[in-house]
């Protein structure tokens, strides 16, 4: 049976023959979880299968998750579900959908305690690229820009770039998520590379972290009047940074700005002798050790100034084996352990889980 501390918010009552009025009445209220949120992410695509989701219900019905991360917006710019947003219509971003009913969806995870959150891929969206091109980064010599994969990215100096973003995140806030999870909400990596090829208009007197740190802001504002809290998605050095990185996340202007930060601490993608440690992907401790330590104190100074409030930590670990790194291990429930262990040695009692496939190899 599932321990009675799966029950994280007083919308336990939530059923699924609540109607969808319902199911947005009960979001207004913003309610904070009265346990750790322990997550899997979950794609559209595997929540709308009927199937799968049990499997993963199953799952969080035999360990200590609680939570599950899923798909609004995916990376290709597409809504998970049917929107109403006449914006969203008018480029079919909710042509494809993978939810068939996620207010119902919704209204059977909170029946069994589950804390849901909304995964809105941000400013990664070749979608709106392709149909509002000139919203997108535009090359220096004219023409939409492209990362090394190919993809457009939107420009978040945009107005119009951040307010569709931010009108998908208080229309799913509406439907019912606990949570609204902004990810990819950055400027593209590479950040010197990117600024010598790309014309960024009008910047509004803002740099990239005081761009992003607004848009987090503004999000924040209007999410919490539709029920929900927001977080967001950072890259795992930011923990340790003493700068934005070259793609607009500072660890000060992120985790003032929103209610949780979730840097994305996967040992896998920390490159040779970092922190100390020769082959990261074979030793997950003490990386997600050093992460969350420095991400702790981090958090400290800004609160000793008095002056800012600072987010959650929440850390997303590795959930999958990275096979394209040499030496590489299997990571099974063992080295995810590991990785919740180091970070509940830092005091920090959430995590995330992450596996592309959705297949997760976990015991509490």
């Amino acid at each position: 049976m599932k321990p009675t501390t799966r029950t994280l918010t007083s919308t336990a009552a939530a059923n699924s023959k609540h109607s969808k009025h319902s199911i947005a009445a009960a979001s207004r209220k913003i309610r904070k979880p009265e346990q750790p949120v322990r997550g899997i992410y979950v794609s559209g695509w595997v929540a709308g299968s009927k199937k799968r989701m049990n499997a993963l219900i199953d799952l969080l019905d035999r360990t200590d998750l609680n939570a599950m991360v899923i798909d609004v917006k995916n990376d290709y710019g597409q809504l998970t579900y049917d929107s109403a947003l006449p914006a969203v219509h008018a480029i079919g971003a909710d042509r494809h959908v993978a939810i068939s009913d996620v207010e119902g969806l919704i209204a059977k995870l909170k029946a069994k305690h589950i804390y849901v959150i909304g995964r809105i891929v941000t400013f990664k969206d070749p979608l709106y690229a392709k149909m509002n091109p000139n919203m997108a980064l535009q090359k220096q010599g004219g023409g939409v820009w492209r990362d090394a994969q190919g993809k457009a990215w939107l420009n978040p100096f945009q107005q119009q770039v951040r307010q569709y973003n931010t009108a998908i995140a208080r229309e799913a806030a509406t439907k019912g998520f606990d949570e609204i999870q902004f990810d990819y909400v950055r400027f593209p990596d590479n950040g010197a590379k990117v600024d010598r090829e790309v014309k960024y208009g009008d910047r509004g007197g803002r740099t990239k972290s005081e761009v992003i740190s607004y848009f987090l802001r503004q999000a924040r504002s209007s999410v919490h009047q539709s029920g929900a809290r927001i977080s967001a998605d950072v890259f795992g050095l930011v923990t340790s940074s003493t700068n934005d990185m070259g793609i607009g996340q500072s660890w000060r202007a992120v985790t003032s700005a929103v209610d949780v930060i979730s840097p994305m601490t996967y040992p896998s993608h920390y490159s040779t002798g970092m922190y100390g440690v020769k082959q990261p992907d074979l030793n997950p401790y003490p990386i997600i050790s050093q992460a969350m330590l420095d991400a702790k104190r981090r958090n400290a100074i800004i609160q000793s100034s008095g002056s800012q409030t600072t987010a959650t930590i929440r850390p997303w670990l590795q959930s999958f084996t990275a096979r394209w790194v040499h030496p590489h291990q299997q990571y099974g429930a063992a080295q995810v352990n590991k990785q919740i262990q180091a970070a509940r040695e830092q005091g920090i009692r959430e995590f995330l889980l992450w596996s592309s496939n959705c297949k997760y190899d976990y015991r509490s």
